[in-house]
């Protein structure tokens, strides 16, 4: 095996991901052995790669600041708050670290961030606004925060009703939550589950008709609704073949769930928010299928192809990254963005429409009970790699 020689930014790096220089040069061996025969992921998947959705992917290679065109605009640079909800629910009193909504916008702004997106309005109780700013005057004091940093709500993860048919109950409460929205600047509202968990195409259709309802409602106030999915929305749909005991279908077509309901929700009020880590992971994992005639059937998940296909269906992003695990179950690890193998370069140059697009950095782990200020240094690595993708000349 060849000997690495570290350099001061392996160091660097190494000191930022917290490893051990062994475990860092093991990490750089497998992803570079992997590499050789892998698709890019972000391109359009290969075909030829093992029913175990491929090997590693080929990362991000940015090609640095001074060298192409930036393929997101300094505008559209957002995060989840959700990355840094210990950091909004940190007590004040109790640390030198920024807590709260307020001092959390400060440090975002800082780092270059021009937008963010909610998940919830609560924080510590002893932050500027108390515990819960779910309100009307809560959303008053946020946006006078927003504005104040040069920030801009682009969403947020909030309340879509359980019911069905709409209770008079929940229409109110969703038409505060639009209310809100609109208090805070938002264009878009939606939220972090998918429309609905089952497999089964009857079940899809009435959440169509479920969302197409609230989609309307959402419209007439000026809002976009949207729904942000993990893996299991792109597995496949049940929509034929033998019946099993309950009536219900038990082989498919080949279409994806997210796919079917893209086609049966209305283009002009239903919008969807991608989270590319785990639409990589639904490649790992859904690229075969029973056919209604009982063969299997190969079909490799093309995330950015079905981005390309429904564009301005997708006004927003969760930019996440992983490194490859091919022992986890899902495929990757997730890591502060910039330092994993999801090709991010790829998968931007052929989405395009970089003016529309709303990129929002997120890492479900950044937060860390023995590393308190780990969440808002991941969110600062991430935006200067996001900031650094450039469009190969």
């Amino acid at each position: 095996m060849t000997d690495f020689q570290d350099t001061p930014a392996d160091d660097a790096l190494r000191q930022r991901l917290g490893i051990n220089r062994r475990r860092f040069l093991s990490t750089c061996t497998a992803v570079a052995a992997g590499a050789i025969a892998a698709p890019v992921f972000g391109a359009a998947p290969s075909f030829a790669q093992s029913s175990t959705g491929g090997g590693h992917g080929h990362g991000h290679d940015h090609g640095g600041h001074g060298r192409g065109s930036e393929l997101v605009p300094a505008n559209r640079r957002g995060i989840i708050l959700y990355t840094v909800r210990d950091a909004t629910g940190r007590d004040p009193l109790a640390s030198d670290l920024p807590s709260g909504f307020r001092e959390v916008f400060k440090e975002l702004a800082r780092y270059g961030y021009k937008q963010v997106e909610f998940a919830g309005y609560g924080q510590h109780a002893n932050a500027p606004g108390g515990a819960n700013l779910e309100s009307v005057e809560g959303a008053k004091l946020l946006r006078s925060w927003l504005d104040e940093y040069g920030l801009r709500a682009q969403g947020n993860h909030g309340f879509i009703p359980s019911s069905w048919p709409l209770s008079q109950a929940d229409i109110d409460t969703f038409k505060k939550h639009l209310e809100i929205a609109n208090i805070l600047g938002m264009s878009h509202m939606g939220t972090g589950g998918d429309p609905t968990s089952s497999s089964y195409k009857a079940d899809w259709d009435v959440a169509a008709d479920k969302w197409n309802a609230l989609g309307d409602i959402a419209h007439k106030a000026g809002i976009k609704l949207y729904t942000h999915n993990h893996d299991a929305a792109y597995g496949f749909l049940l929509d034929g073949g033998p019946l099993d005991a309950q009536g219900r279908p038990t082989r498919s077509s080949g279409i994806r769930k997210l796919e079917y309901f893209l086609k049966g929700t209305d283009p002009r009020t239903v919008w969807l928010e991608m989270d590319i880590y785990w639409a990589h992971v639904a490649q790992y994992k859904f690229h075969t299928y029973t056919a209604h005639d009982g063969s299997q059937r190969e079909k490799v998940f093309d995330p950015a192809g079905l981005v390309s296909r429904n564009n301005k269906r997708y006004p927003l992003f969760h930019a996440k990254d992983g490194t490859r695990n091919d022992t986890s179950g899902e495929g990757y690890d997730m890591v502060p963005f910039g330092e994993g193998v999801i090709d991010y370069r790829t998968f931007f140059s052929r989405v395009g429409e970089k003016n529309y697009h709303n990129p929002m950095v997120e890492q479900d782990t950044a937060p860390s009970s023995t590393d308190l200020g780990q969440s808002l240094r991941f969110a600062k690595i991430g935006y200067d790699n996001l900031a650094a993708l450039r469009k190969k000349r």
